[in-house]
């Protein structure tokens, strides 16, 4: 009796936005079918991963105080009641996670259980692409630091500067392996590389498909939630924007305005400005270092879905510099993005005055009540019944009779 677990630890911008809205969205048809997404909110394995690694993120890790070992005990409890199922766990944050942090997930999940088989997962990217787009995350998550500064902290071989840290925590594939996967045979290890530049537009859920035991399911893959990519002159701009507000916007503002609103559903709209791309005097030093994590990965002999020299990645055709854009593409970006701000200014006053309306509609209906004979003889009643304890004791028995709460007492 096979218990799987199908834990999937990223890596970030390779499709992990797209898999779990699909995932999340059909919950009950894969639960049907014996495949198992253990989550009542869409991002829940997202606050697991947060405690887990008691990583800070914006006010958010207070939401997740317990939330992995609510987690896993959801797995256990799936494990209890089914008898072969498979459980799938996905978030790309997990990449971060330290040995001993990987260590306890895993034994919380099943490890050493004879009746469990722990399957580590992890989409891989090549670093020409990843590269830029991390910084572009970056860029969505506040901050002001130019695309230069970012890649000379990467390139830092001391690798101690936050976004050193953060960028090879997620992104350096091998020590990611060894970190989740030291533990596992390398057959229960699956990278699933995204597809080059220019490949079908499906191949690469295809290979999630394949890795998952997904390709027979009928699951709805219309997407709701996605991590769309902006060009150099929108990022430039949200940068700028950055660089203006962040003193003076809150998180819990930023995050619906400028990253949803603006980044998401309207700048990355932009098809014609020029993409994000690897520097050229950057191409060999990356390229060198992906040919080692290949030669790598071959001697591992972990399983490959899709072809591991993917990872070298094709050098840029073009370059724009984002510290240095076009001003008159970045005037067109922002012209469009006062634009879905206005929109959704209107939406709101509409909203407000939609709900306004509502709230004068419900005072006038309790005037004309606490104007009718009948409202102020029973007023007069309830207020001598309250002013005894036998009343007191009536009013209650009353209340609860016909299922009423009892009213706040005020000190």
């Amino acid at each position: 009796m096979t218990k799987r677990v199908l834990l999937h630890v990223g890596t970030p911008k390779t499709g992990t936005s797209y898999l779990q809205d699909v995932l999340f969205r059909n919950r009950q048809r894969l639960a049907d079918q014996g495949v198992h997404y253990p989550t009542e909110r869409f991002d829940g394995h997202f606050l697991a991963a947060l405690d887990l690694m008691r990583m800070p993120w914006g006010g958010l890790e207070a939401q997740a105080i317990g939330e992995w070992d609510r987690l896993a005990g959801q797995v256990r409890d799936l494990f209890a009641i089914y008898e072969q199922p498979t459980v799938i766990i996905s978030h790309e944050i997990l990449a971060t996670a330290s040995r001993s942090q990987a260590g306890r997930a895993l034994e919380s999940l099943g490890l050493g259980d004879p009746d469990v088989e722990i399957h580590l997962m992890l989409s891989v990217r090549d670093l020409v692409r990843q590269v830029p787009a991390e910084w572009q995350e970056n860029v969505k998550h506040r901050s002001t630091l130019s695309y230069a500064r970012f890649l000379g902290q990467i390139r830092d071989p001391e690798r101690d500067s936050r976004i050193g840290s953060w960028f090879w925590g997620v992104q350096e594939i091998p020590d990611i392996l060894h970190r989740w996967g030291a533990d596992l045979p390398p057959e229960h290890i699956h990278l699933i590389t995204v597809p080059a530049h220019g490949s079908a537009k499906d191949e690469l859920w295809h290979r999630f498909e394949r890795a998952f035991g997904l390709r027979d399911l009928d699951l709805e893959l219309g997407a709701e939630r996605s991590n769309p990519s902006m060009g150099v002159p929108e990022t430039a701009l949200v940068r700028r924007i950055n660089k203006a507000a962040n003193k003076q916007v809150e998180p819990r503002f930023y995050r619906p305005l400028v990253r949803e609103l603006l980044a998401h559903q309207t700048l990355s709209q932009r098809s014609g400005s020029p993409r994000l791309a690897l520097p050229p005097d950057l191409h060999d030093w990356v390229q060198e270092l992906s040919r080692s994590w290949v030669d790598e990965i071959k001697v591992r002999g972990y399983d490959v879905i899709g072809d591991v020299d993917d990872l070298i990645g094709a050098a840029p055709v073009s370059y724009a510099d984002p510290d240095h854009p076009r001003e008159r593409q970045v005037a067109g970006a922002a012209v469009e993005s006062i634009r879905a701000l206005l929109l959704e200014n209107a939406r709101l006053i509409e909203e407000q005055e939609r709900l306004t309306g509502q709230l004068h509609e419900t005072q006038d209906a309790l005037h004309r009540a606490y104007l009718r004979p009948t409202y102020r003889l029973r007023e007069k009643i309830v207020r001598r019944l309250e002013t005894s304890t036998t009343g007191r004791q009536a009013m209650k028995a009353y209340r609860r009779v016909r299922g009423r709460p009892e009213p706040p007492h005020l000190p």
